[in-house]
C-alpha cells in the first residue's frame, strides 16, 4: 500500500478498508505517513465523510495505537463512563463520578482541559489544592478500589494517533467532520476498557452542535460504531443555549458541583437543572449495565445516593485519593453585580460574550500552555423565561483586574431582554 493512493481514494469518496486505515494510522505513529499526508487525509474525510464501517474501523485503530486501562481491578464491577461534548458551566462529571461509584460502579473518567470559551474538567478539579489529575496506571487503579472513581488527564500512551491527529485538525479547518470526532472520542473511551459509556450531546448556541439535526446526526455515528466496537453507547441530547447552572468558571463550579453533591437547601432553580441532567446521564448507565431494573429504578438509586449523603462521601474520598485537601468552598476573586436597567423578559444569555469574558480575564485560555486563575468566574443568576425587574440582579463577575469596569460593560448586553414573555427550550431533548 502507498499512502497517496490511499488519499486519492478517500479524495474521490471512496471507501477505505480496516487494512488500509490501520496502514495509515500505524505509519502516522511510526512516521512512514508525514503529517501532511495525515492532514490531507482529514480534510479528505471533512469533505467526503466515512461510513459507519469505515469510522469503526479508525477508532479501533486509534484505540490500538496505544495502551488500553487494566481490567483486574473491575473484574467484578461494571465499569462505565460519560462524556460530554462540551459547554458553559458543564459541570456534571465532578457529580457524576462519585455518583455513579456510590450506586456500585466503577468510573475511570478520562477528562480533557479546556481551551477558548468551554471549561475542562482538568481545570476544575486542579482548583483543589494539591488534587493530581497525571496518576500513572498503579495510582489510578488504587484510586478506583478505594474510591470507585477517578478523573484524570489521557497520558501519552491512550490514543496516541488521536493525540497527534488531534493537533493537525484544530490548525487545518477539520475539526467538524463527524466522523473524526466520533473517532477521537470514542478511541479514548474503548481504551479505558468500559462496560458502558453515555454522551450528553450539547445543542445550542453555546455548543459545538448547533442544531438538532447536526446533534442527531454525531449521536447516531457514536451509538452505531460504539456498538461495532463493542461498547454500549447511549446518547442524550441537551440544551446549551445557556449556561448549565449558575457558575462557568473553574472554582466557582466546583463549588456548584460540591452544593449538589450536599444537598443543600438553597439550591437554585438553574443549579436543580445540572441535578436534573446528571440523574438522566447516570440513569442511562445503570440500567444500561445492569444494575437498575429501568429508568425509574435507577432513577431512584441515585437519588437516593445524594440524598443520603452516600455520594458526597465518595467525592470525598477521591478527591482525598487523588492528593486534593478539600476544606469547604473554594475561594473566589472579588465580585461585581450587574443589574437589570429595565423591566423584560430573559430572551437570551450570550454565552460567548459570557465565555470570552472568562478567558480574557485570566479564568481560561486563549492558547495550550496558558495558566488559569481557578478565582475567576460568573454566576448567571437568571435563566432564559425568568421575568426580571429593572435594578434585579443578573450576572455576578468575580475578577481581580483593577479595569473590572470595562468587563462590566461589556456584560450589560449578556443578558438580552424582550418585553413579552418567552418559553425556554426544555433541558433534555
Amino acid at each position: 500500500m502507498f499512502a497517496a493512493n490511499l488519499l486519492a481514494k478517500k479524495r474521490d469518496g471512496l471507501s477505505l478498508n480496516d487494512d488500509e486505515i490501520r496502514f495509515l494510522i500505524d505509519g502516522f505513529c511510526q512516521g512512514t505517513v508525514a503529517d501532511y499526508q495525515m492532514s490531507a487525509l482529514a480534510m479528505a474525510i471533512c469533505l467526503q465523510g466515512m461510513t459507519p464501517e469505515e469510522t469503526a474501523s479508525l477508532t479501533r485503530a486509534m484505540r490500538d495505537s496505544g495502551d488500553e486501562f487494566d481490567r483486574q481491578v473491575s473484574a467484578q464491577t461494571p465499569r462505565v463512563d460519560k462524556h460530554s461534548t462540551g459547554g458553559l458551566g458543564d459541570k456534571v462529571s465532578l457529580i457524576l463520578a462519585p455518583l455513579l461509584a456510590a450506586c456500585g460502579a466503577h468510573v475511570p473518567m478520562i477528562s480533557g482541559r479546556g481551551l477558548g470559551l468551554t471549561g475542562g474538567t482538568l481545570d476544575k478539579l486542579e482548583s483543589i489544592n494539591g488534587f493530581r489529575t497525571d496518576l500513572a496506571a498503579p495510582q489510578s487503579d488504587k484510586v478506583l478500589r478505594d474510591a470507585g472513581a477517578f478523573i484524570v488527564g489521557a497520558n501519552e500512551r491512550i490514543a496516541p494517533a488521536d493525540r497527534r491527529l488531534y493537533a493537525l485538525r484544530d490548525v487545518t479547518a477539520t475539526v467538524e467532520s463527524v466522523a473524526l470526532i466520533t473517532a477521537s472520542i470514542l478511541s479514548k473511551k474503548l481504551a479505558a476498557s468500559l462496560d458502558a459509556l453515555v454522551m450528553d450531546v450539547k445543542v445550542g448556541s453555546a455548543a459545538f452542535m448547533k442544531t438538532p439535526e447536526q446533534a442527531r446526526e454525531l449521536a447516531t455515528s457514536l451509538q452505531r460504531v460504539g456498538a461495532a466496537a463493542g461498547l454500549p453507547t447511549s446518547v442524550l441530547l441537551s440544551d446549551m443555549d445557556q449556561p448549565l447552572g449558575q457558575a462557568v468558571g473553574n472554582a466557582i463550579e466546583v463549588n456548584e458541583a460540591v452544593a449538589i453533591l450536599e444537598c443543600r437547601s438553597d439550591l437554585s432553580p438553574a443549579t436543580m437543572r445540572v441535578r436534573e441532567l446528571t440523574l438522566a446521564l447516570g440513569a442511562s448507565l445503570l440500567t444500561t449495565v445492569k444494575l437498575a431494573a429501568d429508568a425509574d429504578d435507577a432513577t431512584r438509586q441515585l437519588t437516593t445516593a445524594l440524598d443520603s449523603g452516600a455520594a458526597h462521601e465518595r467525592w470525598m474520598a477521591m478527591v482525598d485519593a487523588q492528593g486534593g485537601r478539600w476544606n469547604g468552598d473554594l475561594p473566589l476573586a472579588p465580585q461585581r453585580v450587574i443589574h437589570a436597567d429595565r423591566d423584560g423578559y430573559v430572551s437570551a444569555l450570550d454565552c460567548h460574550q459570557i465565555g470570552s469574558t472568562i478567558v480574557l480575564l485570566g479564568g481560561g485560555r486563549q492558547r495550550v500552555g496558558d495558566s488559569i486563575d481557578p478565582e475567576i468566574g460568573i454566576a448567571a443568576l437568571v435563566q432564559i423565561g425568568d421575568a426580571v425587574q429593572r435594578g434585579q440582579p443578573l450576572l455576578r463577575l468575580h475578577c481581580h483586574r483593577p479595569d473590572q469596569n470595562d468587563y462590566v460593560k461589556r456584560l450589560q448586553h449578556a443578558v438580552v431582554l424582550a418585553e413579552s414573555p418567552v418559553q425556554p427550550r426544555p433541558l433534555l431533548l
